[in-house]
Order: structure tokens, then sequence, then C-alpha cells
């Protein structure tokens, strides 16, 4: 059996993208899974061009008895943002134009990974990203 999970994209447009993100765990995780694929993005209706990669604009989340990390896909990837288990919050970095990636550029992707940690069964999360688009 898998973890129960779903990745829904809630609106893509030329600034920016929101995507719901779901888990509920029969134990055994998630594992540097992609849940941000810029490649699949919307390009830019001016012009066409392709979205190259995201920053963190806004997170609201809530986990259930699990942590996650949220990774800047690279060749070694980088911390995003850490979600506490057992937090229900949302936070907010508009203001400075959000979470931009700091991954080395070696094998730089612009996608979004997740890893869970400590998932039991029954576990859950739920997380809805506003993530600003870059081309």
């Amino acid at each position: 059996m898998a973890d129960a999970v779903t990745s829904t994209t809630l609106s893509d447009s030329d600034r920016s993208v929101v995507i719901q993100l779901t888990n509920t765990s029969d134990g055994t995780g998630e594992a540097a899974v992609n849940k941000v694929d810029v490649s699949g993005l919307a390009a830019r209706t001016s012009d066409g061009k392709a979205c190259t990669g995201v920053r963190l604009a806004k997170i609201v989340y809530s986990t259930f008895g699990m942590s996650v990390k949220l990774l800047w896909d690279a060749t070694t990837n980088t911390i995003c943002w850490d979600l506490n288990s057992d937090y229900t919050t949302d936070e907010d970095f508009t203001e400075f134009g959000g979470i931009r990636n700091t991954a080395a550029s070696g094998g730089k992707t612009g996608d979004i990974l997740l890893t869970t940690t400590g998932a039991s069964s029954g576990d859950s999360y739920v997380i809805v990203l506003t993530l600003f688009k870059e081309f």
C-alpha cells in the first residue's frame, strides 16, 4: 500500500501558481517527491516563454503526526521550508518577493520536492503553496 496523496493546481496565471497538496499516510511516507514541476506550469501568455522556476510567496499548512520538508531540486537538494509536525499556520513572504531558490547551480531544475519525516499510519498533511513564477 502507499500513502494517499493529491496534488491539485488551483490556479496557474502569468504571475503565480497556487497548488494544494494532501497526504493521508499508511506509514510509508514520501521521499523527495516532485510536487512542483515548473516545466508543467503554464507559459507566459505575452510571449510563450516557459516557466523556469518559482519563489515561495505564501504557505498555509496543517500537519498531523509528521513533519514535512520542502526542497529545491538540484544535484544536492536545498531546504526551501520546514513544516513542523502537529502544527497549523500560514506564512506570507510576499512583502519581499518570496523565498528564492538557493540551490547551487549544479543540476538546479526550479522544481520543489517534498519529503515527510516520522509518518505513521493515519498521519496527514494539507499544504497550499502560492508561488511566484520566474521566466
